[in-house]
């Protein structure tokens, strides 16, 4: 009986691989000489959703930042943190935080004083004072141009206009 069950199992895998390469093939993508639509990066949009450029005093300020490499928050599971205010000041953080700028309506620059460019980061629109409930918006957070120690804050109203926020950010190691 056992020889008659693996010879029927081997029968019927040998008939599912025969089947399924007899009616469906080997599939393999065709090569093409069109660009795909999204092998293109989209432009910015139109509400002003780029980041400013950096100028030589931002670079110089950042470059300063990077002055003591030897921090607590740059090993594997660790964090830092950051609290700005919609004014574009740094309130409180952790050790590595440096300073908060703030360019135009919702754009600010987050400063550490290790190189942040390959981290995680988590941002909240919050508040600068405790058990206060935080206004309405929207944030996101990416990479600093040309910054490797800076974090780029984008902060908009419930209707997407960009708008100061007090905000939250966290870079996770």
């Amino acid at each position: 009986m056992a020889t008659f069950l693996r010879r029927k199992a081997a029968a019927v895998t040998l008939g599912v691989l025969t089947l399924t390469l007899a009616g469906g093939g080997i599939a393999a993508a065709q090569p093409t000489t069109k660009a795909a639509a999204e092998a293109a990066q989209p432009g910015a949009r139109a509400s002003g959703a780029s980041q400013p450029p950096v100028s030589a005093a931002d670079a110089a300020r950042a470059r300063a930042a990077l002055g003591d490499l030897q921090t607590q928050a740059t090993a594997p599971g660790t964090v830092a943190w950051a609290v700005g205010s919609s004014a574009g000041s740094l309130l409180r953080g952790s050790p590595e935080a440096v300073s908060v700028t703030r360019y135009g309506p919702g754009q600010y620059q987050v400063l550490f004083n290790y190189d942040v460019s390959r981290k995680s980061y988590q941002a909240t629109i919050g508040t600068t004072d405790q058990f206060n409930v935080p206004p309405a918006g929207e944030i996101s957070v990416a990479p600093r141009w040309s910054t490797i120690n800076g974090v780029f804050v984008q902060t908009r109203n419930s209707a997407g206009t960009p708008a100061d926020r007090p905000f939250h950010l966290l870079v996770a190691n």
